[in-house]
């Protein structure tokens, strides 16, 4: 679900775009010692992490990934199955793997980032220097929430305004909404069909973000995610909802470079 500053986000991205489709680089810097990927929520897209590079660590890269059916890459068909997404994001990111790299993912984004850090480390034993979940379940704990993708439209934009996560004006505005539905759909079919499949905890240090107002998550489902770890894990919560990544923003983005400064002070002493 999009968040009302999100809206134009959905669109544009200023910034320089690397070589692949799949990466915006606000500010690419050659020289960094560290990349984090970031990825988006349901019906975000990579606009939604564009400021983020004016407040990270000098040492560090960031790359916005962008899906398939927003942003830059509106008219290509987006996703609806989680193992696909993940097969074809591992293969096009890889060359951009070459250096020490993290992953944040926000809602349905941290289920994939999860998941393309077990298929990297599985097919090509790369291993993450850090994993950033946020606002999303431990992925091994069962979802029972109804299905909602497959609703017709009057439903599905019903459901759309219970959640409360996309502006009133969007949901108002037909032309607009007939572009966001397929990513919108296509992102509620991938998350509500995700199965999870048991497998050994990633290496690598995880950090589990929340909201104290959100709803959606509780306490106890986001610090389930320490089971999905062998290394250190740390749970922090922010004021804010859902969507408190846009609420607490500079309280997230403090803590978020205090951890790449720490990965990267670990990286220069080696």
């Amino acid at each position: 679900m999009m968040p009302p500053s999100a809206t134009a986000r959905m669109f544009v991205m200023a910034g320089i775009p690397a070589t692949s489709p799949w990466l915006l680089c606000p500010r690419p810097n050659p020289k960094a010692a560290l990349r984090l990927f970031c990825f988006p929520y349901a019906g975000g897209a990579a606009g939604t992490f564009h400021r983020w590079a004016e407040y990270l660590p000098a040492s560090v890269e960031l790359c916005a990934v962008q899906l398939p059916g927003r942003g830059s890459r509106l008219l290509e068909p987006p996703f609806k199955r989680l193992p696909l997404l993940v097969q074809a994001a591992g293969k096009e990111l890889l060359s951009y793997l070459d250096k020490p790299s993290s992953f944040f993912g926000h809602s349905m984004g941290a289920t994939i980032g999860f998941e393309l850090a077990r298929f990297l480390s599985k097919e090509h034993n790369i291993k993450l220097a850090h994993l950033f979940v946020s606002g999303r379940r431990a992925p091994h704990l069962i979802d029972d929430e109804p299905m909602t993708y497959h609703l017709e439209e009057p439903e599905f934009l019903e459901e759309l305004r219970r959640l409360n996560g996309t502006p009133k004006d969007v949901l108002n505005h037909p032309e607009l909404m007939q572009l966001l539905l397929p990513a919108l759909r296509a992102d509620f079919e991938m998350i509500q069909t995700y199965v999870y499949i048991p497998g050994s905890p990633l290496d690598c240090s995880i950090t589990a973000f929340r909201g104290l107002e959100d709803k959606n998550v509780t306490r106890e489902q986001i610090a389930a995610w320490r089971q999905q770890t062998t290394a250190r894990f740390s749970l922090q919560m922010f004021s804010g909802d859902h969507f408190f990544l846009h609420e607490a923003q500079m309280s997230l983005l403090e803590s978020v470079s205090r951890e790449l400064q720490r990965l990267t002070s670990t990286l220069s002493n080696r």
